[in-house]
């Protein structure tokens, strides 16, 4: 289950690794390793007596730090950070490593992104020309150009909003690791998407599949 690429000794507790006492990182960058550090930093002293039973000596403390450390790389440092924070502030018991990935998921708004909701209507209803539009975000913008601007104005939500999600879904996240957004490629679509049809083309493909089945 652990890393065995990430050595016991690289997620080790020292001074710098701690918040300040109002919450704030301390001095110097955040990276992922000192991130795994907090956040077990914060764990033990809000869950004391929790945190020992579930972690009860160094060695299983470190084989947690690499496997937590080695599932949330896709997320930013602080991200995770500002999540744990979010947690220990309103929850009574020990968090699980999925709570704490469904707190970075929704932890957009520490970089003040919209949720992906919000920001299909933001990129629906934005006037034109769409790049000296007021975005709440760029990500906004950029998922719109992604999305294609034709398609977010002539095509129904069904069908427009999964595509406009697909690619905010991605931005978002490279805003998150700390990525810039100029000269980004689109990434593609999935191979399959989930698009409902069109009741009488549903009814056509299906009388179709029928005869062809000599049903």
């Amino acid at each position: 289950m652990a890393d065995d690429s990430v050595p016991s000794s690289a997620v080790a507790e020292s001074p710098a690794d701690y918040t300040a006492g109002d919450g704030s990182a301390l001095s110097g960058d955040l990276d992922h390793i000192s991130a795994i550090n907090r956040v077990f930093s914060q764990l033990q002293f809000a869950y004391h007596n929790q945190y020992y039973r579930a972690f009860p000596d160094a060695e299983s403390e470190a084989i947690a730090k690499k496997y937590w450390l080695s599932c949330l790389q896709d997320y930013a440092p602080q991200q995770i950070v500002e999540a744990v924070r979010t947690i220990v502030r309103s929850q009574t018991f020990l968090p699980s490593l999925a709570e704490l990935i469904k707190a970075c998921d929704r932890g957009g708004d520490l970089f003040g992104l919209p949720n992906p909701r919000e920001a299909y209507f933001e990129a629906c209803s934005a006037s034109s020309p769409k790049k000296d539009h007021a975005w709440s975000h760029p990500a906004v913008y950029h998922a719109g150009v992604a999305a294609g601007w034709f398609v977010l104005s002539n095509e129904p939500a069904r069908t427009a909003q999964p595509i406009f999600e697909h690619h905010y879904q991605v931005l978002t996240r490279r805003v998150m690791r700390g990525e810039s957004l100029e000269d980004v490629s689109p990434e593609p679509l999935p191979a399959k998407a989930n698009v409902r049809l069109e009741p009488a083309e549903a009814k056509a493909r299906f009388a179709k599949l029928r005869a062809e089945l000599d049903l």
